[in-house]
């Protein structure tokens, strides 16, 4: 069954000071962490707060090429994690049929916030991602999931980086 969540936030991780898209359903019970790189991270925050670039990024372009193609972005889809690592999907109509491309996470979030296409994450994927390690160190993971854990919806309204 796929849950349809909304960007709550981007962060950066105090343990790696990575950056983290925080993503969370529409009633607030579920939250997934998705750990991104920074340039993806910029790619989601210069569209979270609206600022546009003088030349078109990787992530204008491709929304063009499908706008172009006569296709649309129907929706994207969160749908596994193996490994430590999460795995995406972008769904596209092209000439009435869905298609389905496959994409990092952190891509596939990019574009839907240019098109304005609904983000789904599966719920086996929510599920697993509770017992993820998120550190090699066992006590770096564990103080993460308790950061995570402690997390006021206050703090995931805007973007912090």
């Amino acid at each position: 069954m796929q849950i349809e969540m909304t960007i709550k936030g981007l962060m950066v991780d105090p343990v790696t000071n990575m950056p983290i898209v925080i993503l969370r359903d529409q009633e607030g019970q579920r939250v997934l962490p998705i750990w991104v790189g920074i340039f993806e991270a910029n790619a989601i925050a210069l569209q979270i707060e609206n600022i546009a670039t003088p030349r078109p990024m990787t992530h204008d372009l491709l929304r063009n090429i499908i706008s172009d193609l006569h296709g649309a972005v129907e929706k994207i889809v969160v749908s596994d994690l193996h490994d430590n690592t999460f795995y995406a999907t972008i769904q596209l109509r092209v000439n009435g049929e869905v298609v389905a491309i496959d994409a990092r996470p952190s891509d596939a979030i990019a574009l839907a916030l240019r098109v304005r296409a609904p983000i789904f994450v599966e719920d086996k994927v929510i599920d697993n991602a509770r017992g993820l390690e998120f550190t090699p160190r066992k006590e770096d993971s564990e103080r993460l999931t308790k950061w995570l854990e402690s997390l006021d919806p206050e703090d995931l309204g805007k973007y912090k980086m």
